[in-house]
């Protein structure tokens, strides 16, 4: 099976990549050269976003499956649409679980929960793509499969607030300064590690039976917000000093969190995976946050240049501890 990987060496893409390689298929990635691809991976090199110059590096290729982990709006999309519809028998277009309603009218998050979000303009986005290609679907046959991972993690730190490709927060705990936790913590949520959402993304590809359907792919494991700064407190290896302060009011403070939070990880969500499994019966998270964390601290601590500390992460969340226990002293 010949898979071409639009954004292949990412946080969830590189186990996509790893995945796909070791059950025999032949990988290629398309991207601009500036990155060391896996050994067995076979690059198209052009700029995505340069409509002329992909074509002519596409000539002569046909792919079993093309997934785009980078479209973000429907130009993107439509731009796809003219590259692929006649040289791919299936389109994947990773979307986000963040499209689904917020608030939620339901906690049990299925495929058919309704894509709404007035809070985050990424996830409007999203939606935006999801309803072009489902045109291009009906009206053109276009092959889609849609697939939509909620938090997902690997070589990213998945706190709300405080890190994601830096390690700011492990700093903070280490040296036994406070962290935020929004909200008073009990609400629920999954967190994936990408080596488990690989399974149900690389079990979709070539499934001819998944053409024209939407999947998320999660963990079953249902953590609140509290258990998961504890679990990244044991693998930072020191307590974690928790300051529970409410979404809206940080908020105001970001005008990016009104996303992140209210638009998102504010809320309870279960979601259910009925449909991956039913799709792709080999599909099973196994990692469970607690022991994945570890691995991604210990990831970071391997290379010096990925221990990056933000200031304005650190000064972030200084000055909304000190607003906030300033109206409660």
């Amino acid at each position: 099976m010949k898979i071409l990987f639009i954004g292949g060496t990412g946080n969830i893409s590189a186990a996509c990549t790893r995945l796909a390689l070791d059950k025999g298929m032949e990988v290629y990635h398309l991207n601009r050269g500036n990155r060391k691809l896996p050994k067995r991976v076979k690059s198209i090199c052009a700029d995505i976003h340069q409509f002329d110059e992909v074509r002519k590096a596409l000539k002569n290729h046909r792919f079993d499956a093309v997934v785009n982990f980078i479209a973000f709006i429907p130009k993107d999309i439509q731009h796809d649409f003219e590259l692929f519809d006649a040289i791919t028998n299936q389109y994947v277009f990773i979307s986000s679980a963040s499209a689904y309603q917020k608030p939620p009218g339901h906690p049990v998050i299925t495929e058919s929960t309704p894509l709404k979000n007035p809070f985050w303009q990424y996830s409007r986005d999203k939606i935006a793509c999801e309803e072009l290609l489902n045109e291009l679907y009906r009206k053109h046959d276009f092959p889609i499969t849609i697939v939509r991972p909620s938090l997902t993690y690997d070589t990213v730190i998945p706190a709300a607030i405080g890190s994601w490709e830096d390690f700011t927060i492990i700093e903070r705990i280490r040296l036994g300064k406070k962290i935020i936790v929004h909200g008073d913590g009990t609400s629920l949520w999954t967190i994936t590690h990408s080596e488990d959402f690989a399974k149900g993304l690389v079990g979709l590809l070539g499934h001819q039976q998944a053409i024209g359907h939407a999947f998320h792919i999660t963990s079953d494991e249902i953590l609140t917000w509290n258990q998961i700064y504890e679990a990244i407190a044991l693998a930072a290896g020191a307590p974690a000093k928790m300051v529970h302060i409410p979404s809206a009011f940080i908020a105001r403070f970001d005008n990016f969190q009104t996303g992140n939070l209210l638009g998102d990880k504010a809320h309870s969500v279960i979601f259910d995976n009925s449909k991956i499994k039913s799709f792709v019966p080999e599909f099973k998270a196994t990692i469970p946050f607690k022991t994945g964390i570890q691995r991604t601290v210990s990831w970071f601590e391997s290379s010096i240049a990925r221990m990056v500390i933000k200031e304005e992460t650190n000064n972030f969340m200084d000055s909304v501890i000190e607003a906030y226990e300033g109206l409660n002293s």
